[in-house]
């Protein structure tokens, strides 16, 4: 008895019981979504209205603009479309502050925001929308632009191609690195004054910039302008120098013009970034003979002739010095 007691209060489950609750299960689900999504819609619905007018630019009518409105907290839109005459409307909306985006294609887009309050009545929005400007990659037009430049000095046209810079610097001003271009059209024609005013834009914005500082400093030497080119030469990181031309020619230029310190201090420094250079210790002989070292010029210039290639330049005229101070201990 007991065992056909428990039996008849056991449920008896079933494939087609199965099938039954799962039916259920579902119901209750999509019974519940909807209550849910009926709750966030009664807390943006009511009683008021908010309505405008778009036009464009000129004051004409915009019609087709997507006008979208969400009150603030809540996550569901109510949104509207403008009519030929511009003109929208959200109708049986709740009072509450309400975030507004206006879009139509090949216009900007634009937001604001207004407060409904329990009148349900707000002023009307009147806003125009402005036709979106095709954005352009500058650095794209730049590029073009620099490179027909280059093809006009290379054809030695310096004029024509520093009108390209100079009309790119007045279209792009932030592009200060175009002063550097305009610079070397002016080295082509040998303007170093004017060559030298545009490398010093690009220095006032780069101070450390090494190649500029190089450049720079060995225009004014060669403009005459020995000691601010000098004292450019002098304030370069030497760790950072990858060609040390500029510095040699400084230092020739100071040999030249008798100032013998400052040329070795030149070269030693160069020298130590740049030990296998071989006519830096050319040069340093050089500035010993003109400072009457003779034991120390001797020394310079064997070290050259022992590790100089056999072609270089320099050669036949330390090979003449040294035969000179061949009697120098």
């Amino acid at each position: 008895m007991v065992s056909f007691w428990r039996a008849c209060r056991a449920p008896c489950v079933t494939s087609e019981n199965k099938d039954a609750m799962r039916k259920l299960t579902s119901i209750a689900i999509i019974v519940a979504s909807l209550c849910v999504a009926s709750i966030a819609a009664a807390q943006i619905r009511g009683e008021g209205r908010i309505s405008g007018k778009v036009v464009d630019e000129q004051g004409q009518p915009l019609a087709d603009v997507q006008v979208k409105g969400n009150k603030v907290g809540e996550l569901q839109p109510m949104t509207a479309k403008t009519n030929n005459k511009g003109e929208w409307a959200l109708n049986g909306i709740a009072p509450g502050q309400w975030n507004l985006e206006f879009s139509k294609e090949g216009f900007e887009g634009a937001k604001t925001t207004i407060e409904l309050d329990d009148t349900g009545r707000a002023p009307s929005i009147d806003l125009k929308m402005a036709k979106a400007v095709a954005k352009v990659d500058p650095n794209a037009e730049i590029q073009a632009e620099v490179k027909r430049a280059a093809a006009l000095m290379e054809g030695q046209k310096f004029a024509e191609a520093r009108k390209v810079y100079e009309d790119l610097l007045t279209k792009f001003p932030d592009v200060y690195q175009l002063n550097r271009f305009i610079a070397s059209s002016y080295i082509g024609e040998k303007n170093n004054a004017k060559a030298i005013e545009h490398l010093k834009k690009v220095l006032e914005k780069e101070p450390t910039n090494v190649e500029m500082k190089l450049i720079t400093g060995d225009l004014m030497l060669e403009s005459g302008d020995k000691a601010e080119g000098l004292a450019m030469l002098q304030s370069v990181d030497m760790t950072q120098v990858k060609d040390p031309s500029s510095i040699i020619n400084g230092a020739i230029t100071m040999i030249n013009d008798g100032k013998v310190d400052e040329a070795l201090g030149l070269l030693d420094n160069v020298g130590k970034q740049f030990p296998d250079r071989a006519d830096i210790h050319y040069y340093r002989g050089r500035a010993y003979v003109a400072a009457k070292k003779l034991p120390e010029a001797k020394a310079a210039l064997e070290k050259f002739v022992s590790v100089a290639p056999p072609d270089a330049r320099e050669l036949p005229d330390a090979k003449k010095i040294l035969e000179q101070l061949k009697d120098v201990k």
